[in-house]
């Protein structure tokens, strides 16, 4: 699967926090998300280890993007938040899973590859400032 809530989660967190002039803590965002608190907070320092998001200390802290949204794509993001690359298929050619054992030969497996390769440069291309304008 491309997306699971957890790439969902990471992209309306972020939304919400480019829009605040100071940094966001998990709390407040799971709370205005309805996301559990738990999830989300795993989520925002994913983000934060792959320097997406910086976390700050103390009373006034939480989380506040890290760099120009022109520089963060969703690839990034996904990575981040999945914790792996982005994968069409569970059988794509990044894996080793094809539930056949034949993914070198599999009949569809070029489509499957030339797909996959568009779907990645489309996620790598598009940035937070085009994926929020």
């Amino acid at each position: 699967m491309l997306l699971t809530r957890a790439s969902e989660y990471a992209l309306l967190s972020l939304d919400k926090i480019r829009k605040s002039d100071r940094p966001i803590g998990a709390e407040q965002l799971a709370k205005e998300l309805c996301i559990p608190k738990s999830f989300l907070a795993k989520i925002l320092h994913n983000l934060a280890k792959q320097d997406i998001l910086e976390s700050h200390r103390g009373a006034q802290g939480g989380f506040a993007i890290k760099s120009s949204l022109s520089q963060i794509t969703v690839y990034d993001i996904i990575i981040a938040a999945e914790g792996k690359r982005p994968s069409v298929f569970d059988c794509s050619l990044y894996s080793d899973n094809c539930p056949n054992g034949v993914i070198g030969s599999c009949a569809i497996s070029p489509f499957l590859a030339t797909f996959q390769d568009k779907i990645d440069h489309f996620l790598h291309d598009l940035t937070l400032d085009q994926l929020f304008e």
